[in-house]
C-alpha cells in the first residue's frame, strides 16, 4: 500500500506522515507541496523530500494507492475530488472541505467507485470514549437530555499559518474546530444533527484580523439532546493545559459524566461522585483506515465520516 502526501499547510498532517514512516504496512510514495516557503520549511524541519512538482503528477503516479491531504482547508474538497477521480483512496486532515456542494460530489464519487475517504478525527482515541459510549448507550446514566463541550484554542497569531486569514482558505471556525466535538458526541450517543437552534461567529480576540471570525458558539440538537458548544480561538497560550480544553459533559436522568483531554479520567456523578481512570491515549488512525480498506471492522467508515462533515458544515452555514 503506497501513500503520497499532498500539502503540508497545517501541522496536523505531520502526525500521519510520522505514522506512515513508522508503519510496516504502508510505504511513502512521495510528497507534494505547492507553496515554496512551506516546502523549504518542511525540508529543513522534517527532512521531507518532495518528489512531485505538481498535484497532477502525483495523481498520475499509478503506484499511489492513497493520497494524504494536508493543504489549506479551502482547497481540500477540490483535492479530494481530483484524487477520487484518479482512482485513489483519501485520508485527510480535518476538515475534509468547506463547501456542501463539494462534499456532495465527494459522497457521490465514493458511492460510484467504492473508494474510501477518512478524516483525521483523533479525539475518537481519547481513552475515556469507549467507557462513556458504553455508559450512555447502556442507559446507566438514564436518558441523555443535555451535552456540552468546550474546544477553545489559542489563536497564537504570528505562529498559526497566515492562510487562516486569507479569503476563501479557512472556511469558518465552527467547521475548523467543532468538527471534533460533533464527531465525538455522535459516536458516543449514536445521535445525528436534527436542528440548529442558533449559531454565532464573530471577531473578538483576533484584533489584527478584523475580518476573521475567531469566536464561535452554537446550540444544536442531536436527536433530542440539546448540545451547547464554544469553539472560539479565545484561550490563552497555555490552552492545552486548561482543564476546559476539549472538555465534554453529558447530563442524563440518572447522572452526569464529564471528561477532558487533559487527563485520562472519567468523572461520574450519580448519588455519589466517582472517578474512573481510563488509561492512556492510544491513537490508531492509520491502522483503522487500513482496516476499512481491507473491509475489516474499523472505527472509521467513509459514509459516516462524510455525514459527520455534512452536519458540521450545516452548523457553520447557520452561523451569524
Amino acid at each position: 500500500m503506497n501513500i503520497a502526501f499532498a500539502g503540508f499547510r497545517h501541522g496536523h498532517i505531520l502526525g500521519l506522515y510520522d505514522s506512515v514512516l513508522a508503519s510496516d504496512e504502508v510505504n511513502l510514495a512521495g510528497c507534494f507541496e505547492e507553496n515554496g516557503a512551506v516546502r523549504e520549511q518542511m525540508k529543513a524541519d522534517k527532512g521531507i523530500t518532495f518528489s512531485y512538482d505538481s498535484y497532477d503528477a502525483l495523481l498520475k503516479d499509478d503506484s499511489v494507492d492513497v493520497v494524504a491531504i494536508g493543504d489549506y482547508y479551502g482547497i481540500r474538497g477540490k483535492r479530494i475530488i481530483e484524487a477520487l477521480k484518479a482512482g485513489k483512496h483519501v485520508i485527510a486532515d480535518k476538515p475534509l472541505c468547506t463547501d456542501l456542494d463539494e462534499l456532495e460530489e465527494i459522497r457521490v464519487l465514493t458511492e460510484q467507485t467504492g473508494l474510501k475517504v477518512c478524516c483525521m478525527l483523533d479525539l475518537r482515541y481519547m481513552p475515556q470514549v469507549g467507557k462513556v459510549k458504553e455508559m450512555v448507550q447502556s442507559g446507566s446514566l438514564g436518558t441523555i437530555h443535555i451535552a456540552s463541550f468546550n474546544g477553545q484554542h489559542c489563536l497564537d497569531y504570528g505562529v498559526r499559518p497566515n492562510w487562516y486569514f486569507e479569503d476563501g482558505k479557512h472556511g469558518g471556525t465552527i467547521n475548523d474546530i467543532a468538527i471534533h466535538g460533533i464527531d465525538l458526541l455522535r459516536l458516543i450517543t449514536g445521535e445525528n444533527l436534527t436542528e440548529v437552534i442558533c449559531a454565532r461567529t464573530w471577531n473578538a480576540f483576533a484584533t489584527q484580523e478584523p475580518g476573521f471570525h475567531d469566536c464561535a458558539q452554537f446550540m444544536v440538537k442531536l436527536g433530542e439532546i440539546a448540545v451547547t458548544a464554544d469553539v472560539s480561538y479565545a484561550a490563552p497560550k497555555c490552552s492545552e493545559m486548561l482543564p476546559s480544553y476539549w472538555e465534554f459533559t453529558l447530563w442524563g436522568t440518572k447522572g452526569m459524566v464529564r471528561f477532558c483531554l487533559k487527563d485520562g479520567n472519567l468523572y461520574v456523578f450519580r448519588s455519589e461522585a466517582e472517578t474512573i481512570p481510563c488509561g492512556a491515549w492510544e491513537p490508531a488512525l492509520l491502522q483503522d483506515f487500513l482496516k476499512e480498506l481491507k473491509g475489516e471492522p474499523s472505527l472509521f467508515c467513509t459514509s459516516d465520516v462524510l455525514e459527520m462533515q455534512k452536519q458540521v458544515l450545516l452548523i457553520q452555514k447557520a452561523a451569524k
